[in-house]
């Protein structure tokens, strides 16, 4: 089987060996391919919806592998044990829900060695939320696939000397926007993202200079897309120097 562009990079991402946990699921289709390529040994497949779990049993089934891929019934890390896996995935999903997937998850939580993140949303907030809770981001990706960009993270449990967790501080303003190893790397398909992005700034303040007055709303508005469009070319910035 051949998966999208965006669970190939999620795939790429989990270490081989590792017991996988791959909480909303949706058609198993990461769990099946990972094992039908020998890079795991065995999964939980969780979905808090019944229909996208019952997809997932039927392509499981399908490929005869019901004896390696268990389904569970549960919302977020809920009713995963804290030794059932070695890697968490959550793909798919906006970064708030993950925020909270993992927060109420501490116990279960506790046992993995690695998190694999495809966030929909609130990326730079999901970044900060990973630092600040003991977790360090040590791999990123970034797809185009049909017209949309999707960032994926790889993070793992860090502690700083004596014990005192990493935070964000370490991260510039830029890193936490679009990706500290994205920008480092000069990441092409995060350049694509950030002059499309750039573009759609400028055509914004263009409209706002060009009307004959503007509101209260307006004026804010215009402030907050000029300190944007200054965040992407300091971004875009990084791929000229050396």
């Amino acid at each position: 089987m051949q998966l999208s562009l965006r669970l190939s990079a999620v795939a790429d991402m989990v270490t081989e060996g590792n017991r996988l946990v791959d909480v909303g699921c949706d058609h198993g289709y990461l769990p099946v391919y990972l094992i039908l390529n020998n890079r795991i040994p065995s999964a939980i497949a969780a979905d808090v919806g019944k229909g996208p779990l019952s997809r997932a049993q039927e392509h499981i089934g399908r490929y005869g592998l019901g004896a390696y891929i268990e389904t569970r019934l549960c919302d977020g890390l809920h009713g995963i044990g804290c030794d059932e896996g070695d890697t968490l995935v959550l793909a798919g999903m906006g970064g708030p829900l993950m925020e909270r997937i993992l927060g109420e998850g501490k116990e279960a939580l506790s046992g993995f060695r690695e998190l694999i993140l495809q966030p929909q949303s609130d990326v730079p907030h999901l970044r900060r939320f990973l630092l600040e809770k003991g977790f360090q981001i040590v791999r990123e990706e970034f797809v185009r696939e049909e017209g949309k960009f999707y960032p994926i993270m790889k993070a793992v449990p860090v502690y700083g000397k004596d014990g005192e967790r990493e935070n964000a501080d370490d991260w510039t303003e830029e890193e936490l926007l679009f990706g500290r190893f994205l920008l480092r790397g000069k990441h092409p398909v995060l350049k694509e993202y950030l002059r499309r992005e750039l573009r759609i700034r400028q055509e914004i303040l263009d409209q706002l200079t060009g009307a004959v007055s503007l509101s209260g709303d307006a004026r804010k508005r215009k402030i907050e897309v000029e300190e944007e469009k200054r965040q992407i070319l300091a971004a875009l910035n990084q791929y000229e120097s050396e």
